[in-house]
């Protein structure tokens, strides 16, 4: 991909968390980006996209697509080298009314839809999906049958079913189905890129977005009587930008990438994080939950009995090699992407 400048790049979901990073990384890199949104006249949403046209000008075109409709990326991928397909549904369980309605349906339709557009334009040479480490496990407790109880590329998700964690089957559905698609052609290469949970400054306060949801959570103080025993992989939005970028810009880049720090971090050690900084912020949990009252009261908050003996207390070590070796990512300090993603959110709540 030399000579950016003549390089036109499709993003999928250009809006979204992470697409919105991908398309700026992209237009500073001298990229022409085609990126899709649901709806070019939501403001709130599109703002940030509009903002970039100005700073990038002719670089950025925006275009109308729904995952769901056949046909929808016709018009962005036309000229494009690369698809960065990154549209997907993240609603937390909470908001979920119907797993396949909701959640799979979009995720795999929309993944078929992006891959017959692909098909239909000669210029695609290269692929590069947005996926999770949700795709290589369904809960915890899958992670300690993997060899040393330690997360790899090398395993799929077998667990997650519609009813039990939609988000995590959709996704692995749709990774099965991009593989599948690569597989029985030669004309573009796929790689996929499995983060964990991804935090980070948001350009938008207008997101959906599993991660955002789940955070916002422990800064509106829903854990400030004490933090549960939850532990996440996480990775900064910055830090899968690049990624998704150098897995296009190396030609040796194949399969699948785990972007996430190498340790996982509890809810309790998020906050004694952001407690460091901000030690006035009375939300923010000072003490770790036992786990008895979070087995007792978890029910109450969408909690079952059976996500909380797969998930509660459970830790594991993640090898993200991969990344650092094949796509030369360097991980920021954690310290740094919660602290940013903080005040993102504090700055969008003051403006909203």
């Amino acid at each position: 991909m030399d000579g950016h400048a003549a390089t036109s790049v499709a993003v999928t979901g250009g809006s979204g968390f992470v697409g919105s990073h991908l398309v700026r990384r992209l237009l500073e890199r001298g990229y022409r980006v085609h990126a899709t949104v649901r709806n070019r006249a939501d403001a709130a949403k599109v703002r940030p996209l509009w903002e970039l046209q100005e700073a990038f000008p002719g670089q950025l075109l925006l275009f109308e697509a729904d995952l769901i409709e056949g046909g929808a990326f016709d018009a962005a991928f036309r000229d494009c080298a690369v698809v960065f397909h990154v549209a997907a549904p993240f609603l937390m369980p909470e908001r979920i009314k119907d797993g396949r309605r909701d959640v799979v349906d979009p995720a795999l339709l929309g993944t078929r839809n992006v891959l017959a557009a692909i098909e239909r334009t000669p210029q695609v040479h290269t692929l590069v999906f947005t996926s999770t480490v949700g795709a290589i496990f369904g809960d915890y407790a899958d992670v300690l049958a993997m060899d040393g109880r330690i997360l790899s590329e090398r395993y799929f998700n077998t667990t997650s079913t519609v009813e039990n964690n939609p988000y995590h089957y959709a996704k692995t559905l749709a990774e099965r189905a991009a593989w599948a698609a690569e597989a029985a052609q030669d004309r573009w290469r796929m790689v996929s890129v499995n983060p964990g949970l991804i935090l980070g400054p948001s350009f938008t306060p207008a997101s959906d977005s599993g991660s955002l949801f789940l955070l916002d959570e422990l800064f509106q103080g829903y854990f400030c009587y004490g933090a549960p025993d939850f532990s996440f992989t996480t990775a900064d939005v910055r830090d899968v930008a690049d990624a998704h970028i150098a897995a296009a810009e190396n030609p040796a880049a194949q399969g699948r990438y785990i972007v996430a720090a190498d340790t996982m971090t509890s809810f309790h050690e998020m906050a004694g994080i952001l407690l460091a900084r901000h030690p006035l912020d009375l939300r923010l949990p000072r003490t770790r939950l036992p786990h008895w009252p979070v087995r007792v009261l978890g029910p109450a908050f969408g909690l079952t009995q059976d996500y909380i003996r797969r998930h509660l207390g459970i830790r594991f070590r993640v090898d993200n090699s991969r990344s650092i070796r094949e796509l030369a990512l360097r991980y920021r300090p954690l310290e740094d992407t919660l602290l940013d993603h903080y005040e993102s959110r504090r700055a969008h709540r003051r403006r909203g």
